[in-house]
């Protein structure tokens, strides 16, 4: 039932290889930071683009509408209906964007009073 183990031990080969340089966390982080010349939109590439879309949608009788977020100080979009001017879609929802601000804000107070 039981086997008799032996003294001996076995060695298996193995090779050793040189680990490569890893680069730096800071090094990637400033390679991050710098900008690509083609993610840079200028103003007047942004508007032609929003024409387009413009454009595009006419048919369905609805027009874009860029709003700003004063709280996260970013943009969203507003699918509007050109009869009625009624909001029809928001990319983000706004709702969310406030909900975001509001619980932003909330950590911050309580990051504030802890320290």
């Amino acid at each position: 039932m039981l086997e008799k183990v032996s003294n001996q031990t076995q060695t298996a080969d193995f090779q050793v290889k040189q680990v490569e340089q890893i680069p730096r966390v800071k090094e990637i982080v400033k390679e991050k930071e710098q900008p690509l010349q083609q993610d840079i939109l200028t103003k007047d590439k942004t508007e032609k683009v929003i024409e387009s879309m413009n454009d595009f949608l006419k048919e369905s009788n609805t027009h874009l509408k860029f709003q700003f977020h004063d709280q996260l100080q970013e943009y969203y979009v507003a699918i509007v209906d050109d009869a009625t001017n009624e909001v029809i879609k928001e990319i983000p929802p706004k709702k969310f964007l406030d909900m975001y601000a509001a619980m932003t804000e909330y950590l911050g107070l309580l990051v504030d009073k802890k320290a």
